[in-house]
C-alpha cells in the first residue's frame, strides 16, 4: 500500500479523510467488538488484515478495559508468531525452487507456480516493514533476521539471504563485510570494497535508508559478526590453522613495522598538513588500484549515515556534527602516486607541488569515499591547475593565487600611499 510507512512517522486518523481501513477485526464468541484492534499488531505489522475471535476475552467490558486484558497479550505473541511463520513458509518455498533449501527433506514435494515466486513479491512490498521489525522487536530479531535479503558483490541482480551469504564464505572468514550507499553501483565501485572482491571475498550492498540503521541492531547472525567495510580496523585476513598460526601472524607483525618505518616521513608530514581534518594518516591493506580513502571511526558516522541524517528534515545539525566522529586517511603503500610522494617528501618536505598533490589526493579520496568536500573552492582551484598544465596554458587562471598575489601587493601599496599621504597632511596642519 502506498501509505503503509506513514504511521510510522504520525498517527493516521480514526475516521473522516486521510482514514484507512482496519487491520483486524476484534470478536469475542463471534459477537464484533472493535474495528480498530491496533494493540493486536507491532507496528512493522501493520499490513495485515484478518479476523481475531477469542473465547477467553469478557464481553461485558468496555473497549478501554479491554485494551488492557491480560489475554490481549497472548493473543499478539501469537498473532506475531503466526503471521512470521506464515512468511517464513513463503521464503522457504522459495529457496525449495530455487534448490537452495537448508531443510534436508529431499522427499517434501517442491511447490511449483506462484509459490515459487510469493516470497518475492511479498519483500519487494514489505521488506522495509521487516526491516522496521529488526528496530523493533528485540524478542523475532533473530527470526526476522533470516527473512532479510540483500544484493551482494556474487549476487548483484538476485536477492540473497544472510544464511545464503553464510553457505558461500571462505574457509577462514571470520565476519560477514557489508557496505552501504545511495546505490547498488556506488557501493559495487566503492574503494572500499575492491581487494575483498578481488581476494573472492562476498561483500553485502546495503542501499536501503534502514540497512543501516538494521546493522547497528544486528551485531552478529550465525556466530559471525558484522563488519562495515567502511571504517577502520577492518581484519580481511583470514586465521592461519595449526602450529603456522603464532609464525603468520608474527611475520605479518614483523613485515607491517618495517612497512610502517618505511612511509613514516610520509605519513607523519601528511598528518600535519591536515591538521585536525583527519585523526591520522596510516597505511592500509583494504587497496588495491585506490591510492588513498577516507575511512570513519569504528563507532563514528559513516559517509552514508551522515548524508541520511544530512537529508533529514528535522534533523539537529549541530548534534550530528558531535556524532560524525574522526576520519583517518589510510594509503595504500602499493599504489605508484603513494611511492612517488613519500620520495618527494622525503628529498624535500617544503615541496610545493608535493603539498599541492598531497592536498588533491586528500580531497579526492574524500569524495571517493563517499564524504563531502571541506574546501569545494579550493578543490576545483587545484583541479583547473592541473587542467592547465595538462593542456600546456601559461595565462594564470583568474582567481588563482599567482594572479591574486600581484593584485593584494598593488592594493598593499595603494593603502601604504594613502596613509603616507594623510600622515603629511596631518603635519602641515599642525
Amino acid at each position: 500500500p502506498w501509505d503503509l510507512y506513514d504511521s510510522v512517522q504520525r498517527a493516521k486518523p480514526k475516521g473522516g479523510p486521510g482514514a484507512t481501513a482496519a487491520g483486524l477485526k476484534l470478536y469475542v464468541r463471534r459477537v464484533f467488538i472493535s474495528d480498530d484492534a491496533d494493540e493486536l499488531l507491532p507496528r512493522y505489522l501493520s499490513f495485515l488484515r484478518g479476523v481475531v475471535d477469542s473465547d477467553s476475552l469478557p464481553l461485558n467490558v468496555n473497549r478501554e478495559m479491554l485494551q488492557h486484558h491480560a489475554s490481549l497479550r497472548t493473543i499478539k505473541k501469537k498473532l506475531v508468531r503466526k503471521a512470521l511463520d506464515a512468511i517464513k513458509k513463503m521464503a522457504d518455498d522459495e529457496a525449495a525452487c530455487s534448490g537452495d533449501s537448508s531443510s534436508g527433506d529431499d522427499d517434501k514435494e517442491k511447490p511449483i507456480g506462484d509459490a515459487c515466486k510469493a516470497f518475492g513479491t511479498f519483500y519487494k512490498e514489505f521488506g522495509r516493514a521487516l526491516k522496521l521489525g529488526v528496530l523493533e522487536d528485540d524478542n523475532n530479531r533473530g527470526r526476522l533476521a533470516k527473512l532479510l535479503r540483500f544484493h551482494t558483490s556474487k549476487s548483484p541482480k538476485e536477492l540473497t539471504s544472510l544464511s545464503g551469504y553464510v553457505g558461500r564464505m571462505k574457509d577462514g572468514q571470520k565476519s560477514i563485510y557489508w557496505i552501504a550507499g545511495m546505490s547498488q553501483q556506488e557501493v559495487a565501485h566503492s574503494p572500499f570494497a575492491e581487494k575483498l572482491v578481488a581476494e573472492g571475498y562476498e561483500v553485502m550492498y546495503l542501499t536501503d535508508v534502514l540497512d543501516e540503521y538494521v546493522m547497528q541492531q544486528l551485531t552478529e547472525f550465525e556466530d559471525f559478526k558484522f563488519v562495515n567495510i567502511a571504517k577502520e580496523d577492518v581484519d580481511m585476513s583470514p586465521e592461519a590453522e595449526g602450529e603456522d598460526k603464532a609464525a603468520a601472524a608474527k611475520a605479518k607483525k614483523e613485515a607491517a613495522k618495517a612497512l610502517k618505518e618505511t612511509f613514516k616521513p610520509l605519513t607523519g608530514w601528511w598528518k600535519e598538513q591536515l591538521g585536525s581534518k583527519v585523526a591520522g594518516v596510516k597505511l592500509s591493506t583494504r587497496l588495491s588500484s585506490t591510492p588513498c580513502v577516507v575511512v570513519a571511526s569504528k563507532w563514528g558516522q559513516s559517509a552514508n549515515m551522515e548524508r541520511i541524517l544530512k537529508a533529514s528534515a528535522f534533523g539537529d545539525q549541530s548534534k550530528a556534527a558531535m556524532m560524525r566522529g574522526q576520519r583517518t586517511l589510510e594509503l595504500n603503500p602499493d599504489h605508484p602516486l603513494i611511492v612517488g610522494l613519500k620520495d618527494k617528501v622525503v628529498s624535500d618536505k617544503d615541496d610545493a607541488a608535493a603539498k599541492d598533490t598531497a592536498a588533491l589526493l586528500y580531497e579526492t579520496a574524500l569524495l571517493e569515499s563517499g564524504f563531502e568536500s571541506d574546501d569545494p573552492k579550493g578543490f576545483t582551484q587545484r583541479m583547473y591547475e592541473l587542467i592547465k598544465g595538462k593542456l600546456g596554458v601559461t595565462a594564470e587562471l583568474p582567481g588563482s593565487s599567482k594572479q591574486e598575489e600581484p593584485a593584494a601587493a598593488a592594493a598593499a601599496e595603494e593603502d601604504a600611499a594613502e596613509d603616507a599621504a594623510a600622515d603629511d597632511t596631518d603635519k602641515q596642519e599642525l
